[in-house]
Protein backbone atom coordinates (compact mmCIF):
# COMPACT_ATOMS: atom_id res chain seq x y z
CA UNK A 1 0.00 0.00 0.00
CA UNK A 2 1.25 3.53 -0.41
CA UNK A 3 2.27 5.80 2.20
CA UNK A 4 4.08 8.35 0.47
CA UNK A 5 1.94 11.07 2.53
CA UNK A 6 3.29 10.26 5.58
CA UNK A 7 6.79 12.14 4.03
CA UNK A 8 7.45 14.36 7.03
CA UNK A 9 10.24 16.91 8.14
CA UNK A 10 11.28 15.67 11.13
CA UNK A 11 12.17 11.97 11.83
CA UNK A 12 8.70 9.87 11.32
CA UNK A 13 8.53 6.25 12.15
CA UNK A 14 9.71 3.71 14.69
CA UNK A 15 8.36 0.28 14.38
CA UNK A 16 7.55 -2.67 15.96
CA UNK A 17 9.04 -4.82 13.16
CA UNK A 18 11.34 -1.99 11.82
CA UNK A 19 11.40 0.88 14.25
CA UNK A 20 12.83 4.13 12.49
CA UNK A 21 13.50 7.88 13.50
CA UNK A 22 16.84 8.72 14.35
CA UNK A 23 18.97 5.43 14.69
CA UNK A 24 22.73 5.16 15.37
CA UNK A 25 25.30 4.24 12.53
CA UNK A 26 28.39 2.13 13.65
CA UNK A 27 30.81 5.35 13.26
CA UNK A 28 28.81 7.98 13.70
CA UNK A 29 27.55 10.12 16.68
CA UNK A 30 23.82 10.30 18.29
CA UNK A 31 22.11 13.55 16.53
CA UNK A 32 18.68 15.26 16.36
CA UNK A 33 16.85 15.47 13.62
CA UNK A 34 17.01 18.83 11.91
CA UNK A 35 14.98 20.68 9.47
CA UNK A 36 15.22 19.02 6.13
CA UNK A 37 14.04 19.53 2.57
CA UNK A 38 11.06 17.36 1.81
CA UNK A 39 11.89 13.62 0.60
CA UNK A 40 8.85 11.95 -0.21
CA UNK A 41 8.39 8.34 1.39
CA UNK A 42 8.02 7.10 -2.03
CA UNK A 43 11.98 8.35 -3.23
CA UNK A 44 12.92 6.03 -0.24
CA UNK A 45 10.81 3.13 -1.00
CA UNK A 46 12.50 3.71 -5.26
CA UNK A 47 16.36 3.91 -3.16
CA UNK A 48 15.82 0.71 -1.53
CA UNK A 49 14.45 -1.24 -4.08
CA UNK A 50 16.77 -0.17 -6.19
CA UNK A 51 20.13 -1.15 -3.75
CA UNK A 52 17.97 -4.55 -3.64
CA UNK A 53 17.88 -5.14 -7.44
CA UNK A 54 21.36 -4.01 -8.11
CA UNK A 55 22.44 -6.82 -5.62
CA UNK A 56 20.10 -9.41 -7.04
CA UNK A 57 21.97 -8.71 -10.33
CA UNK A 58 24.92 -8.82 -9.18
CA UNK A 59 24.29 -12.09 -6.44
CA UNK A 60 23.13 -14.10 -9.83
CA UNK A 61 19.39 -13.85 -8.89
CA UNK A 62 19.70 -13.34 -4.81
CA UNK A 63 20.45 -10.86 -2.55
CA UNK A 64 23.58 -12.34 0.05
CA UNK A 65 23.68 -11.72 3.33
CA UNK A 66 25.47 -13.76 6.20
CA UNK A 67 23.87 -15.50 9.39
CA UNK A 68 25.65 -17.31 12.33
CA UNK A 69 28.05 -18.06 9.25
CA UNK A 70 25.40 -19.04 7.09
CA UNK A 71 25.27 -17.83 3.79
CA UNK A 72 21.82 -16.53 2.77
CA UNK A 73 20.32 -16.58 -0.59
CA UNK A 74 17.56 -14.24 -0.39
CA UNK A 75 14.48 -12.69 -2.40
CA UNK A 76 12.26 -9.70 -2.13
CA UNK A 77 8.64 -10.21 -0.70
CA UNK A 78 7.93 -6.71 0.25
CA UNK A 79 9.10 -2.79 1.39
CA UNK A 80 7.60 -1.98 5.07
CA UNK A 81 6.86 1.25 3.00
CA UNK A 82 4.66 2.25 6.00
CA UNK A 83 7.83 2.73 8.06
CA UNK A 84 9.85 4.21 5.79
CA UNK A 85 11.53 7.75 7.10
CA UNK A 86 13.81 10.65 6.63
CA UNK A 87 16.20 10.09 9.61
CA UNK A 88 17.81 14.21 8.74
CA UNK A 89 19.75 15.72 5.80
CA UNK A 90 20.07 13.15 3.22
CA UNK A 91 19.75 10.12 5.35
CA UNK A 92 16.87 7.46 5.44
CA UNK A 93 15.47 4.45 6.83
CA UNK A 94 13.73 1.58 5.60
CA UNK A 95 13.71 -2.09 6.14
CA UNK A 96 12.17 -4.67 3.64
CA UNK A 97 10.98 -8.50 4.06
CA UNK A 98 13.41 -11.20 2.23
CA UNK A 99 12.86 -15.07 2.08
CA UNK A 100 15.61 -17.25 1.94
CA UNK A 101 15.64 -20.62 -0.27
CA UNK A 102 14.77 -22.43 2.42
CA UNK A 103 11.49 -21.04 3.19
CA UNK A 104 12.90 -18.61 6.47
CA UNK A 105 11.90 -14.45 6.13
CA UNK A 106 14.47 -12.60 6.96
CA UNK A 107 13.14 -8.10 8.53
CA UNK A 108 16.22 -6.46 7.63
CA UNK A 109 17.22 -2.74 8.52
CA UNK A 110 18.70 -0.56 5.89
CA UNK A 111 19.78 3.20 6.10
CA UNK A 112 20.90 5.11 3.01
CA UNK A 113 22.13 8.53 2.60
CA UNK A 114 22.08 10.60 -0.47
CA UNK A 115 19.07 12.50 -2.46
CA UNK A 116 16.12 11.29 -4.69
CA UNK A 117 17.16 9.37 -7.31
CA UNK A 118 21.50 8.88 -5.73
CA UNK A 119 20.62 7.16 -2.55
CA UNK A 120 23.48 4.35 -1.60
CA UNK A 121 22.90 1.97 1.67
CA UNK A 122 25.42 2.45 4.50
CA UNK A 123 24.38 0.13 7.08
CA UNK A 124 22.52 -3.74 6.52
CA UNK A 125 21.67 -5.70 9.88
CA UNK A 126 19.23 -8.69 10.27
CA UNK A 127 16.42 -7.38 12.74
CA UNK A 128 14.26 -10.47 12.40
CA UNK A 129 13.95 -14.23 11.48
CA UNK A 130 10.46 -15.50 11.13
CA UNK A 131 8.89 -12.27 12.81
CA UNK A 132 11.30 -13.12 16.21
CA UNK A 133 13.41 -9.85 16.74
CA UNK A 134 17.62 -10.05 17.35
CA UNK A 135 16.80 -6.11 19.01
CA UNK A 136 14.52 -3.91 19.37
CA UNK A 137 14.86 0.15 19.96
CA UNK A 138 14.46 2.82 23.12
CA UNK A 139 14.38 6.29 22.90
CA UNK A 140 16.73 8.38 24.74
CA UNK A 141 16.25 11.64 26.22
CA UNK A 142 17.26 13.27 23.76
CA UNK A 143 15.05 11.86 21.38
CA UNK A 144 17.48 9.78 19.53
CA UNK A 145 17.07 5.94 19.34
CA UNK A 146 19.85 3.13 19.94
CA UNK A 147 19.55 -0.64 19.70
CA UNK A 148 18.79 -2.89 22.54
CA UNK A 149 19.04 -6.43 22.87
CA UNK A 150 15.72 -8.46 23.30
CA UNK A 151 17.02 -9.90 26.71
CA UNK A 152 17.11 -6.92 28.20
CA UNK A 153 14.22 -5.22 26.66
CA UNK A 154 11.34 -4.40 28.78
CA UNK A 155 7.76 -5.32 28.27
CA UNK A 156 6.99 -2.23 26.29
CA UNK A 157 9.67 -2.64 23.95
CA UNK A 158 8.41 -6.12 23.68
CA UNK A 159 4.97 -4.57 22.33
CA UNK A 160 3.24 -4.43 25.95
CA UNK A 161 1.70 -1.40 27.54
CA UNK A 162 -0.52 -2.37 30.48
CA UNK A 163 -3.59 -0.83 32.51
CA UNK A 164 -4.35 1.94 29.59
CA UNK A 165 -3.57 3.36 26.69
CA UNK A 166 -5.07 6.17 24.75
CA UNK A 167 -4.79 7.50 20.50
CA UNK A 168 -6.26 8.28 17.41
CA UNK A 169 -6.96 5.63 15.18
CA UNK A 170 -7.20 6.14 11.28
CA UNK A 171 -8.29 3.51 8.74
CA UNK A 172 -7.81 4.52 5.25
CA UNK A 173 -9.42 2.73 2.22
CA UNK A 174 -8.15 3.31 -1.69
CA UNK A 175 -10.81 2.41 -3.96
CA UNK A 176 -9.53 0.16 -7.26
CA UNK A 177 -10.29 1.14 -10.49
CA UNK A 178 -14.17 0.17 -11.19
CA UNK A 179 -15.73 -0.13 -14.75
CA UNK A 180 -18.88 -1.84 -13.26
CA UNK A 181 -21.01 -0.92 -10.22
CA UNK A 182 -19.58 -1.99 -7.06
CA UNK A 183 -20.13 -2.85 -3.14
CA UNK A 184 -18.20 -2.74 0.04
CA UNK A 185 -18.24 -3.94 3.31
CA UNK A 186 -15.89 -2.13 6.30
CA UNK A 187 -15.59 -2.90 9.53
CA UNK A 188 -16.52 -0.41 12.05
CA UNK A 189 -14.92 -1.24 15.76
CA UNK A 190 -17.44 -0.85 18.83
CA UNK A 191 -17.46 0.50 22.18
CA UNK A 192 -17.41 -2.57 24.58
CA UNK A 193 -16.07 -3.04 28.28
CA UNK A 194 -12.07 -3.02 26.68
CA UNK A 195 -12.43 0.30 24.64
CA UNK A 196 -14.10 3.32 24.12
CA UNK A 197 -14.56 3.55 20.15
CA UNK A 198 -15.60 7.29 19.44
CA UNK A 199 -15.66 8.35 15.18
CA UNK A 200 -13.87 11.60 14.92
CA UNK A 201 -14.58 11.93 11.34
CA UNK A 202 -15.80 10.05 8.58
CA UNK A 203 -14.77 10.78 4.53
CA UNK A 204 -17.25 8.33 2.12
CA UNK A 205 -18.43 8.60 -1.38
CA UNK A 206 -21.52 7.46 -1.42
CA UNK A 207 -24.27 6.91 0.98
CA UNK A 208 -23.50 3.78 3.64
CA UNK A 209 -25.48 1.62 5.36
CA UNK A 210 -24.56 0.29 8.61
CA UNK A 211 -25.27 -3.78 8.89
CA UNK A 212 -25.07 -5.76 11.86
CA UNK A 213 -24.33 -9.25 11.66
CA UNK A 214 -26.38 -11.34 14.06
CA UNK A 215 -24.33 -13.99 14.59
CA UNK A 216 -21.17 -11.99 16.41
CA UNK A 217 -22.83 -8.36 16.42
CA UNK A 218 -20.18 -7.16 14.30
CA UNK A 219 -20.94 -3.33 13.09
CA UNK A 220 -20.16 -3.02 9.05
CA UNK A 221 -20.07 -0.56 6.30
CA UNK A 222 -21.82 -1.41 3.06
CA UNK A 223 -21.40 0.87 0.41
CA UNK A 224 -22.88 0.74 -3.07
CA UNK A 225 -20.10 2.40 -5.65
CA UNK A 226 -20.14 3.56 -9.03
CA UNK A 227 -17.17 3.81 -11.86
CA UNK A 228 -16.55 7.25 -10.98
CA UNK A 229 -15.82 6.69 -7.55
CA UNK A 230 -12.56 5.22 -8.70
CA UNK A 231 -8.99 6.32 -6.99
CA UNK A 232 -11.56 7.71 -3.80
CA UNK A 233 -10.01 7.23 -0.45
CA UNK A 234 -12.66 6.54 2.20
CA UNK A 235 -11.26 7.61 5.65
CA UNK A 236 -12.24 6.70 9.22
CA UNK A 237 -10.67 8.23 12.23
CA UNK A 238 -11.41 7.13 16.11
CA UNK A 239 -10.36 8.09 19.48
CA UNK A 240 -10.08 5.03 21.58
CA UNK A 241 -9.32 4.31 24.96
CA UNK A 242 -8.44 0.56 25.26
CA UNK A 243 -7.54 -1.20 28.21
CA UNK A 244 -5.51 -3.84 29.07
CA UNK A 245 -7.60 -7.01 28.98
CA UNK A 246 -7.43 -10.30 31.10
CA UNK A 247 -9.70 -12.69 32.36
CA UNK A 248 -13.53 -11.83 32.25
CA UNK A 249 -17.03 -12.82 32.20
CA UNK A 250 -18.64 -13.03 29.42
CA UNK A 251 -22.11 -12.73 27.98
CA UNK A 252 -22.35 -15.25 25.05
CA UNK A 253 -23.40 -18.89 25.65
CA UNK A 254 -19.81 -20.37 25.51
CA UNK A 255 -21.20 -23.81 24.16
CA UNK A 256 -21.80 -21.87 21.01
CA UNK A 257 -17.60 -21.95 20.65
CA UNK A 258 -17.29 -25.52 20.37
CA UNK A 259 -18.68 -25.46 16.51
CA UNK A 260 -16.57 -25.73 13.48
CA UNK A 261 -16.12 -23.23 11.39
CA UNK A 262 -15.41 -23.25 7.81
CA UNK A 263 -11.46 -23.01 8.24
CA UNK A 264 -11.24 -24.56 11.42
CA UNK A 265 -12.61 -27.66 11.93
CA UNK A 266 -13.49 -29.82 14.66
CA UNK A 267 -13.00 -33.33 15.29
CA UNK A 268 -10.70 -36.15 13.50
CA UNK A 269 -7.44 -35.50 13.27
CA UNK A 270 -7.90 -32.44 15.63
CA UNK A 271 -9.30 -34.58 18.15
CA UNK A 272 -6.50 -37.14 17.86
CA UNK A 273 -3.68 -34.35 17.83
CA UNK A 274 -5.43 -32.52 20.99
CA UNK A 275 -5.60 -35.76 22.69
CA UNK A 276 -2.20 -36.18 22.49
CA UNK A 277 -1.32 -32.67 23.55
CA UNK A 278 -3.22 -32.82 26.50
CA UNK A 279 -2.31 -36.70 27.40
CA UNK A 280 -2.30 -37.07 31.02
CA UNK A 281 -3.32 -33.46 32.06
CA UNK A 282 -6.82 -34.38 30.97
CA UNK A 283 -7.91 -35.11 34.72
CA UNK A 284 -5.71 -31.86 35.86
CA UNK A 285 -8.59 -28.93 34.36
CA UNK A 286 -9.50 -26.96 31.46
CA UNK A 287 -6.54 -24.07 32.28
CA UNK A 288 -3.62 -26.90 32.08
CA UNK A 289 -5.33 -28.48 29.17
CA UNK A 290 -5.29 -25.45 27.19
CA UNK A 291 -2.08 -24.29 28.16
CA UNK A 292 -0.67 -27.28 26.57
CA UNK A 293 -2.39 -26.60 23.07
CA UNK A 294 -1.14 -22.97 23.55
CA UNK A 295 2.18 -24.25 24.28
CA UNK A 296 1.97 -26.81 21.30
CA UNK A 297 1.40 -24.02 18.98
CA UNK A 298 3.68 -21.58 20.12
CA UNK A 299 6.55 -24.14 20.11
CA UNK A 300 5.72 -25.45 16.93
CA UNK A 301 4.26 -23.24 14.36
CA UNK A 302 7.00 -20.98 12.75
CA UNK A 303 6.02 -17.41 12.46
CA UNK A 304 6.48 -16.67 8.57
CA UNK A 305 4.45 -14.82 6.12
CA UNK A 306 4.51 -16.88 3.04
CA UNK A 307 3.05 -19.16 0.21
CA UNK A 308 -0.69 -19.37 1.62
CA UNK A 309 -0.60 -17.91 4.92
CA UNK A 310 -3.15 -15.54 6.10
CA UNK A 311 -6.40 -17.57 5.75
CA UNK A 312 -6.85 -19.01 8.84
CA UNK A 313 -6.88 -22.39 7.51
CA UNK A 314 -6.55 -24.57 10.41
CA UNK A 315 -5.44 -27.62 8.57
CA UNK A 316 -2.98 -25.25 6.40
CA UNK A 317 -1.65 -24.60 9.81
CA UNK A 318 -1.48 -27.80 11.30
CA UNK A 319 0.31 -29.75 8.21
CA UNK A 320 2.95 -26.22 7.30
CA UNK A 321 3.15 -25.51 11.01
CA UNK A 322 3.99 -21.50 9.29
CA UNK A 323 1.65 -18.85 8.99
CA UNK A 324 0.92 -15.64 10.79
CA UNK A 325 -1.25 -14.76 13.60
CA UNK A 326 -4.24 -15.77 11.92
CA UNK A 327 -2.71 -19.54 11.48
CA UNK A 328 -1.55 -19.68 14.62
CA UNK A 329 -5.19 -18.78 16.36
CA UNK A 330 -6.75 -20.89 13.48
CA UNK A 331 -4.88 -24.19 14.53
CA UNK A 332 -5.38 -23.18 18.56
CA UNK A 333 -9.19 -22.54 18.18
CA UNK A 334 -9.54 -25.89 16.43
CA UNK A 335 -7.79 -27.70 18.86
CA UNK A 336 -9.57 -26.25 22.14
CA UNK A 337 -12.80 -26.92 20.71
CA UNK A 338 -11.45 -30.82 19.44
CA UNK A 339 -10.60 -31.08 23.37
CA UNK A 340 -14.21 -29.53 24.38
CA UNK A 341 -13.06 -26.12 25.22
CA UNK A 342 -14.99 -23.53 23.70
CA UNK A 343 -12.81 -20.91 21.76
CA UNK A 344 -13.10 -17.93 19.68
CA UNK A 345 -11.89 -15.39 17.15
CA UNK A 346 -11.15 -11.99 17.34
CA UNK A 347 -9.53 -9.28 14.79
CA UNK A 348 -8.00 -5.79 15.43
CA UNK A 349 -4.71 -3.68 15.33
CA UNK A 350 -1.88 -3.59 17.50
CA UNK A 351 -0.99 -0.23 18.36
CA UNK A 352 3.31 -0.03 18.26
CA UNK A 353 4.02 0.46 21.62
CA UNK A 354 7.39 2.39 21.59
CA UNK A 355 6.55 5.44 19.07
CA UNK A 356 3.67 7.80 19.15
CA UNK A 357 2.74 8.38 15.89
CA UNK A 358 2.88 6.56 12.56
CA UNK A 359 1.82 3.51 10.17
CA UNK A 360 0.54 0.36 11.46
CA UNK A 361 2.34 -2.91 9.38
CA UNK A 362 -1.06 -4.55 8.96
CA UNK A 363 -4.09 -6.22 11.14
CA UNK A 364 -3.38 -8.21 14.01
CA UNK A 365 -5.51 -11.31 15.40
CA UNK A 366 -5.89 -13.10 18.68
CA UNK A 367 -8.05 -15.76 20.49
CA UNK A 368 -10.06 -16.21 23.35
CA UNK A 369 -10.63 -19.80 25.28
CA UNK A 370 -13.28 -20.44 28.14
CA UNK A 371 -12.11 -21.93 31.25
CA UNK A 372 -13.14 -21.75 35.23
CA UNK A 373 -16.63 -19.40 34.45
CA UNK A 374 -14.27 -16.49 32.02
CA UNK A 375 -12.90 -15.82 28.77
CA UNK A 376 -9.18 -16.11 29.23
CA UNK A 377 -7.42 -13.79 26.31
CA UNK A 378 -4.53 -15.49 24.53
CA UNK A 379 -2.21 -14.48 21.85
CA UNK A 380 0.55 -17.49 20.42
CA UNK A 381 1.95 -15.28 17.54
CA UNK A 382 3.54 -12.69 19.78
CA UNK A 383 4.44 -15.73 22.71
CA UNK A 384 5.93 -17.30 19.76
CA UNK A 385 7.96 -14.16 19.11
CA UNK A 386 8.85 -12.92 22.66
CA UNK A 387 9.25 -16.19 24.92
CA UNK A 388 9.74 -13.91 27.89
CA UNK A 389 6.50 -13.10 27.58
CA UNK A 390 4.92 -16.54 27.08
CA UNK A 391 3.18 -16.35 30.67
CA UNK A 392 1.57 -12.86 29.66
CA UNK A 393 0.20 -14.06 26.67
CA UNK A 394 -1.43 -16.33 28.53
CA UNK A 395 -4.36 -14.74 30.32
CA UNK A 396 -3.39 -11.14 29.33
CA UNK A 397 -3.64 -8.86 25.71
CA UNK A 398 -2.31 -5.51 26.26
CA UNK A 399 -3.69 -1.98 26.15
CA UNK A 400 -2.19 -0.57 23.02
CA UNK A 401 -4.83 -2.41 20.71
CA UNK A 402 -8.19 -2.21 18.89
CA UNK A 403 -10.71 -4.73 18.50
CA UNK A 404 -12.94 -4.09 14.84
CA UNK A 405 -14.70 -7.85 14.49
CA UNK A 406 -15.29 -10.85 16.58
CA UNK A 407 -15.84 -14.66 14.53
CA UNK A 408 -15.17 -16.34 11.60
CA UNK A 409 -17.49 -16.90 8.79
CA UNK A 410 -19.89 -13.53 8.94
CA UNK A 411 -23.12 -13.42 7.58
CA UNK A 412 -24.70 -10.12 6.22
CA UNK A 413 -27.24 -8.81 4.90
CA UNK A 414 -26.71 -7.68 2.11
CA UNK A 415 -23.61 -10.09 2.23
CA UNK A 416 -20.73 -10.71 -0.74
CA UNK A 417 -22.12 -13.37 -3.43
CA UNK A 418 -18.77 -15.78 -2.27
CA UNK A 419 -20.92 -16.38 0.57
CA UNK A 420 -20.17 -15.75 4.57
CA UNK A 421 -17.15 -13.56 5.23
CA UNK A 422 -14.20 -15.71 6.38
CA UNK A 423 -12.83 -12.32 9.12
CA UNK A 424 -13.60 -8.92 8.59
CA UNK A 425 -10.37 -6.97 9.01
CA UNK A 426 -9.54 -5.31 5.62
CA UNK A 427 -12.63 -4.27 3.56
CA UNK A 428 -14.47 -6.92 1.45
CA UNK A 429 -14.96 -5.70 -2.07
CA UNK A 430 -16.65 -6.72 -4.93
CA UNK A 431 -17.01 -5.79 -8.49
CA UNK A 432 -19.60 -6.74 -11.15
CA UNK A 433 -20.16 -9.51 -8.33
CA UNK A 434 -16.38 -10.54 -8.41
CA UNK A 435 -13.68 -10.05 -5.62
CA UNK A 436 -11.59 -7.54 -5.81
CA UNK A 437 -8.98 -5.33 -3.47
CA UNK A 438 -9.04 -2.21 -1.87
CA UNK A 439 -5.51 -0.65 -0.43
CA UNK A 440 -6.14 -0.64 3.17
CA UNK A 441 -3.43 1.68 5.63
CA UNK A 442 -3.59 1.99 9.24
CA UNK A 443 -1.77 4.41 11.32
CA UNK A 444 -2.36 6.03 15.05
CA UNK A 445 -1.19 8.88 16.75
CA UNK A 446 -1.21 8.34 20.49
CA UNK A 447 -3.00 11.35 23.02
CA UNK A 448 -0.12 12.87 24.47
CA UNK A 449 2.73 11.83 21.17
CA UNK A 450 4.01 14.51 18.85
CA UNK A 451 2.44 17.70 17.60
Amino acid sequence: MKSFRYCSIFLMAILAACQSKEKKEPGSEMVRAEPIPRVLIADIEKGIEAHVAREVEKGNGYFHMTSDDKELRLELVRVHTEYLSNLGPQRHFACVDLADVNGDVYDVDFFLSGDPGDMTVTETTLHKLNGKPYYSWKQQADKTWTRVPIETADNQLLGVIEGQDQFEFTYEVTLPEMEEAARIWIPIPQTDRFQTVEMISRTVPADPDILTDEGFGNSVLFMELAPEDSGTKITFRYRVRRLEKMPYRGEATPEEYLAPNLLMPVGDRFETLADSIIGDKRSNGTLMQARALYDYVSDNMRYAKWKDYGTGDAVFACDALTGNCTEFHSLFISLARSAGIPARFAVGAAIPSDRNEGGIDGYHCWAEFYAEGKWWPVDISEANKYKALSTYYFGRHPANRIEFTRGRDIVLEPGPQTGPINFLAYPVMEIGGSPAIADTFFSFRRKGGPE
